[in-house]
């Protein structure tokens, strides 16, 4: 009896190890930019939540380590990671590729409430106004140039709660982000005289992949479960 306890034993611990060897897991790099990603959201983010239930589909399990954008960046470049998420396509970097979008986010310009703002495009709002950024974000082409053209009206936050409170404070009457992370952070640190004032654009949110043969056939399976229904 002992023996062929022994035995079913063996039996089922070689189960428990070949079925973990089977187990595909995707390790990823991302920023606490709620509400999309956030380590302290029951979800991890919306945008992490919706990746996680891409990938369950194909019996994937998703781990997520969160670190200030640049140091997730950086990181990701190392085997341990598939690469980070989520990105603008202008944040794809060197030695990464872009996936289909897995989410969408929004760029606006966002104002202090009672502040009268006038422009007739994104260089003339540069050219009047000292503009809050996010210094660690790639902003699309547009932002980028006018940003450099009217350096000395860029004034770059280190991070999303930083430029909230800049905005709020009156350190510069504009800024121009994700609006839904602005209002997200707002309304968790009590600040009320913020607002949207206009939607630039709608970005999509890829997965930044590492550019490696062993994330080849991740890309295309990736692809071919977004477009699922």
């Amino acid at each position: 009896m002992r023996i062929q306890a022994t035995l079913t034993a063996l039996a089922f611990g070689l189960l428990l190890s070949t079925s973990a060897l089977a187990e595909d897991i995707w390790k990823i790099t991302s920023l606490n930019w709620e509400p999309y990603s956030g380590a302290q959201m029951s979800s991890q983010g919306n945008s992490i939540q919706k990746l996680r239930e891409v990938l369950q589909k194909e019996g994937i399990r998703l781990i997520v380590e969160f670190y200030p954008w640049a140091r997730a960046q950086h990181l990701a470049k190392t085997q341990d990671y598939v690469g980070y998420f989520p990105a603008w396509p202008e944040e794809v970097s060197e030695g990464f590729i872009a996936s289909s979008p897995v989410d969408w986010s929004e760029i606006a310009i966002l104002k202090r409430s009672g502040e009268k703002i006038t422009f007739e495009n994104i260089e003339d709002l540069f050219k009047k106004y000292n503009v809050g950024l996010v210094g660690t974000y790639t902003y699309p082409k547009a932002i980028q140039d006018a940003a450099q053209k009217y350096a000395d009206h860029a004034d770059l936050a280190p991070h999303e709660t930083s430029l909230l409170q800049k905005l709020s404070q009156g350190r510069h009457p504009v800024a121009i982000t994700d609006p839904n992370v602005m209002m997200f952070l707002a309304e968790k640190h009590g600040i009320h005289n913020v607002e949207t004032l206009q939607i630039l654009m709608k970005k999509e949110l890829v997965i930044a992949f590492r550019d490696g043969e062993d994330n080849k056939a991740r890309i295309q399976l990736l692809q071919k479960l977004l477009k699922k229904p």
